[in-house]
């Protein structure tokens, strides 16, 4: 039998909230945006100039939140003939993401039982994270824009490790992105990519060596 992993890595957006997708592609339904012309500037907002875009200079806190909205309204708005507004842009884009409840309450289950846990994620700003919730939640924070590395880099995963006082053997990481999670099993760590809660919370009981039930009776 493998042996029991003792740390939980778990991303924030699309993990711990609704879905990311689902919230851009409603902000494009209310402002009129059609959602392939949309798709298009974020995946070039994504990839950028020879792999770092828009996206991963302010994930890593190369340029500010206010920066990046300012440069993606310009294009949506040149592409669509629809006047989009910089002002607020990525808090708009996040606005219909509501928050995990079981996923949240699996987390601090697990943590209670004995498991270190840490949030892992990208940032696009730091307003947004419930950092009041974190308290109960999370042994560390590592959030890459403050700390100016983001995943899939190896760095940032081994940095959480090293936070929490464990090799990244001893890791179990949950994230929506596959590129993410295969890097995490590249390091050794055991990786769930998230689709679903209830399965991903039975995942996570069964490579933390925990019982299913004590995660869910906790909230989900």
């Amino acid at each position: 039998m493998p042996e029991e992993r003792t740390a939980l890595l778990v991303d924030f957006g699309g993990v711990l909230t609704t879905s990311v997708t689902r919230s851009f592609r409603t902000f494009c339904r209310e402002v009129g945006l059609p959602s392939e012309l949309a798709k298009e500037a974020f995946l070039e907002a994504y990839s950028g100039h020879e792999g770092v875009g828009p996206v991963h200079r302010m994930e890593t806190g190369e340029i500010t939140v206010e920066e990046f909205g300012r440069g993606l309204a310009a294009v949506l708005s040149e592409r669509s003939g629809v006047e989009v507004p910089h002002e607020g842009l990525v808090e708009r884009l996040f606005a219909r993401m509501d928050l995990d409840e079981a996923m949240f309450a699996a987390v601090a289950a697990a943590r209670r039982a004995g498991i270190k846990t840490a949030l892992l994620s990208n940032s696009w700003g730091s307003d947004h994270y419930p950092r009041d919730r974190f308290r109960h939640t999370f042994d560390v924070l590592v959030i890459s824009g403050e700390v100016g590395i983001r995943k899939p880099d190896p760095e940032i995963f081994h940095l959480t490790a090293r936070r929490l006082g464990v090799a990244p053997r001893d890791c179990v990481f949950v994230d929506d992105l596959d590129t993410n999670v295969a890097v995490a099993q590249e390091l050794g760590m055991a990786g769930v990519l998230h689709r679903q809660t209830a399965q991903t919370i039975a995942q996570v009981a069964e490579l933390l060596g925990l019982d299913r039930a004590s995660l869910v009776s906790s909230g989900a």
